[in-house]
């Protein structure tokens, strides 16, 4: 079986009893950087195991031996290195092909960086659309050009390296919606996360005074939206 698990963003305190479980009784970990994923197991003092690298150059074969792994009956545990495995890492690539080849998964569910945000942004979150991270070029423009018109609220990720880029971006592509909000999360769960509320008339201002370390969720309101507006949900 593949176990899917997630694992705290930042703050230790949120690995669940179950993900702790799960990582002591499998047999093997697949991990992003084996460095990172070596050094949770010791802070949870889980003992020694094999730590397979599974990333973005990781290559059609060792998918493969992965996959046979699985069919042999071995129990692995999927893990990125940090949150919801398969949210913008490699992740979803092995997931992926284990369920083509008919292999039981089991998900254990826990921390992700872009919905801790949404729910604390203030913002409609009864429907968004998530971006992962902007590309660098190729429709980068086009898609920024986009958010103009977009009714839902939109959440990505960005890099310390090119958080002021894009919120200088942001600002010039949403400049005939001044009022419109803006929402930045940086380092969620850790010692130093700040919740940053702005609009787009003022967000090139704090595009350049904010704290440029670790790493961001950029979250835009909808076109047109009121996030005081209460939200009738279906009854079930």
């Amino acid at each position: 079986m593949l176990f899917i698990v997630a694992t705290p963003i930042g703050n230790l305190g949120d690995i669940t009893l179950r993900a702790i479980e799960t990582l002591k009784k499998c047999g093997a970990i697949v991990c992003e950087d084996t460095r990172v994923t070596g050094n949770l197991l010791k802070q949870l003092t889980i003992e020694k195991k094999e730590l397979i690298s599974f990333h973005g150059h990781t290559t059609p074969e060792k998918v493969d031996a992965i996959i046979r792994r699985l069919e042999r009956g071995e129990n692995l545990a999927l893990v990125s290195d940090a949150g919801t495995p398969g949210i913008s890492d490699p992740g979803f690539a092995l997931v992926s092909r284990a369920r083509a080849h008919k292999i039981p998964m089991e998900v254990i569910p826990g921390p992700s960086a872009f919905l801790a945000a949404l729910s604390a942004s203030g913002l409609p979150i009864h429907t968004f659309v998530y971006f992962g991270f902007l590309p660098l070029k190729k429709g980068r423009k086009s898609l920024l050009a986009s958010f103009k018109d977009e009714e839902r609220t939109i959440v990505f990720y960005e890099s310390v390296h090119r958080i002021e880029r894009s919120l200088l971006e942001i600002a010039e592509a949403l400049r005939e919606q001044p009022s419109r909000e803006i929402v930045i999360g940086r380092e969620l769960t850790k010692m130093h996360e700040e919740i940053i509320s702005t609009t787009v008339a003022d967000l090139p201002a704090v595009a350049q005074a904010m704290m440029k370390k670790g790493e961001f969720v950029v979250i835009i309101g909808p076109k047109d939206g009121n996030a005081n507006d209460l939200v009738s949900m279906p009854e079930l």
